[in-house]
């Protein structure tokens, strides 16, 4: 004889798997973008973590500076990362909400 509670917590797994895969498939197609040095540099990055684009202005690139111009592409791709990393965090933990798995307080 099958435990009602199981067959409800196995629902709200299988429940949360779906929507977890519906918001990965989502955050693959969505993008973020930062930018730094004054819009100098901008970088685009999918919710996946993807680098999408690199962006650099013409007046970005001094030759007698190349490390400023590095120092700008690393913080404006920081920065994105950041972001990207905030809208999979929103879009995956919308994806766990109400759920009441026992046993696991908290967990979701």
């Amino acid at each position: 004889m099958a435990n009602p509670q199981y067959n409800k917590m196995m629902k709200q797994v299988q429940e949360m798997q779906r929507k977890m895969a519906q918001a990965q498939e989502e955050l693959a197609v969505e993008t973020v973008e930062a930018s730094a040095g004054g819009g100098m540099i901008t970088v685009v990055v999918t919710g996946s973590l993807e680098v999408k684009e690199v962006r650099i202005k013409p007046e970005a690139v001094d030759p007698d500076d190349v490390e400023m111009l590095q120092d700008l592409v690393v913080a404006a791709t920081n920065e994105a990362l950041r972001a990207a990393q905030d809208l999979a965090s929103t879009k995956l933990g919308g994806a766990t909400g109400g759920l009441d798995l026992p046993g696991i307080p908290g967990m979701f």
